[in-house]
């Protein structure tokens, strides 16, 4: 009765272990957002694609100031905002938080920022880029 009582429970417990929930990529970020809270002079824009690759880029006048590649990228079942163009190499910032609609990513090791955050919010991409003690905000509107 005992080994019954210990292999019925190692069955419930396997079977709801194969329940965890897949990690899930953000498709919220799909399309063309355009940031509204931007210096004058300046327009800032972020691109996704259904396959979660972006580009994000400043435009000052008619020159592009400012340019980064993104990208949502899954390392050993574990899901990274990957960054190029910035520094030499990519740097990649680790999902510590995920709901349907946001994601907390960061890289302690990154001089700035150390963490990266977007949340969907009532049709608004809201993003921030911080260190400990530093933060820049962006709200973007979706373009049609």
């Amino acid at each position: 009765m005992k080994k019954l009582l210990i292999l019925c429970s190692f069955l419930l417990i396997f079977s709801c272990n194969n329940n965890i929930k897949k990690t899930q990529k953000p498709t919220f970020l799909i399309g063309e957002w355009k940031r509204l809270n931007d210096k004058p002079g300046s327009q800032t824009y972020e691109m996704w694609n259904t396959n979660l690759v972006g580009m994000g880029y400043t435009m000052k006048g008619k020159t592009r100031s400012f340019q980064e590649i993104l990208s949502i990228i899954t390392i050993k079942d574990t899901l990274y905002l990957e960054v190029k163009g910035v520094n030499e190499k990519p740097t990649l910032f680790k999902f510590i938080e995920q709901t349907d609609t946001s994601f907390v990513s960061e890289n302690p090791k990154n001089e700035f920022p150390k963490r990266i955050k977007y949340i969907l919010d009532n049709k608004q991409l809201k993003a921030s880029v911080s260190s400990d003690d530093f933060r820049i905000d962006f709200i973007f509107d979706k373009v049609n």
